[in-house]
């Protein structure tokens, strides 16, 4: 059970927080406004995963033979309960884009095919979904979102109004990672089904930051990380599929399955043994959402939502430009995504980190320079506050 009010906190006062951010190892000297990009783990979830890789490297047989298939199983429970399925719709993978791969490399396509794709997708997975369609003889078409967030139903018709009858797959991001946006996946899931289209999300910046019900979200497949917003280790990821669209799905590497003498009966048991490896990261997420639970999930949104709100309004202040959406109608979460001034920024990520000591992502996108601000249970008001003054001198200077 959640012990969220158990310690009150004050969302607008570091010192509540300071107990919560001693948790966290972060490099002396270093200012981490990057948690979207690679989030650090706390000390307890780091320390679930020694335990468990000492337990695979003092004897992996007995690791292997006796413990792995039980405890991922339990570790999938955990997580599934938290993102709001079925363990039986979940599989672990590495990362966001190891499932994304899972399905591009899954799906049947016919030549003449068309997968659907944004200009706000993770490059990574949008290049995942052009080799798909050299394969197959498909084409991908990138569908530009508007410059300007009005609305749902604006985003859901401008995707809507580029399918065609050749349309059979939608890829989209939940949270975009160049803009920072909260898409509404739910709706535009309805709207791509009644078209009969399938529906991919990818969603490796959502599980913690929003609240995530996978069952109720309407999607075929979601793949995700866990080493961002819910702070597991390296290497932790999921795959979802429908159960409709399960019987799809297959491994990137075909292997027991299931270690023998059992034999994979279901399409998530194809992924519990897919070779010796280690397993370490994925027994650990169950302590990572415990860690949440403990702080209280809901508190660590409205914290980690009131900083990103709080670097939004310094750096608009500063640089008196306009996000691409407003946050008071639910774009924006956990980030802060701000417009620089019209010029080059290429050098600016750069400078910040060797000048400074400040890591921030500074992102190019659509002919304009942003900077995307991500905060987490370690930032402060000071963190923020170094980075504008900052920028504020070397801009007015």
């Amino acid at each position: 059970m959640s012990t969220v009010r158990e310690i009150q906190r004050d969302i607008t006062n570091d010192e509540h927080w300071q107990d919560l951010a001693a948790k966290f190892r972060i490099r002396p000297g270093t200012i981490y406004l990057n948690h979207g990009s690679f989030g650090l783990a706390p000390d307890s979830v780091r320390a679930v995963r020694r335990h468990w890789m000492q337990e695979l490297e003092e004897q992996p047989m007995d690791f292997f033979v006796r413990q792995q298939e039980s405890q991922l199983l339990t570790a999938k429970q955990k997580l599934a309960k938290f993102v709001g399925t079925d363990n039986q719709n979940l599989v672990f993978t590495e990362n966001s884009t190891t499932g994304m791969n899972v399905i591009a490399s899954s799906l049947a396509f016919a030549p003449g095919d068309e997968i659907l794709v944004t200009d706000h997708g993770y490059g990574a997975v949008n290049r995942t979904w052009l080799r798909t369609a050299r394969r197959n003889q498909t084409t991908v078409k990138c569908v530009s979102l508007p410059w300007q967030f009005e609305s749902v139903d604006q985003i859901v018709d401008c995707l809507i109004a580029e399918t065609n009858d050749r349309t059979r797959v939608l890829s989209i991001s939940h949270i975009t990672s160049a803009t920072g946006l909260v898409l509404p996946i739910k709706q535009i899931a309805g709207a791509f089904h009644r078209h009969g289209i399938l529906v991919c999300v990818d969603g490796p910046h959502a599980p913690a930051q929003i609240e995530l019900n996978l069952d109720d979200l309407g999607c075929d497949f979601y793949a995700a990380s866990c080493h961002k917003w819910l702070s597991a280790p390296f290497g932790s990821g999921f795959l979802y599929a429908s159960p409709c669209q399960q019987h799809s799905i297959q491994p990137l590497v075909k292997s027991w399955g299931r270690l023998l003498p059992e034999i994979p009966e279901t399409w998530s048991e194809e992924f519990t043994w897919t070779g010796t490896r280690d397993s370490s990261a994925y027994l650990a997420v169950p302590t990572a959402i415990e860690f949440l639970e403990t702080v209280g999930v809901d508190a660590f949104r409205e914290r980690t939502r009131w900083l990103a709100a709080y670097a939004e309004h310094r750096l608009r202040e500063l640089f008196q430009t306009t996000p691409i959406a407003s946050r008071e109608d639910g774009w924006y979460a956990s980030m802060a995504h701000v417009p620089l001034p019209s010029g080059d920024w290429s050098n600016l990520q750069r400078r910040l980190w060797e000048e400074a000591s400040i890591e921030v992502p500074v992102i190019h996108f659509a002919g304009r320079w942003f900077i995307r601000v991500s905060c987490h249970l370690y930032n402060t008001t000071a963190h923020i506050d170094l980075l504008v003054s900052t920028l504020k001198r070397w801009t007015t200077c």
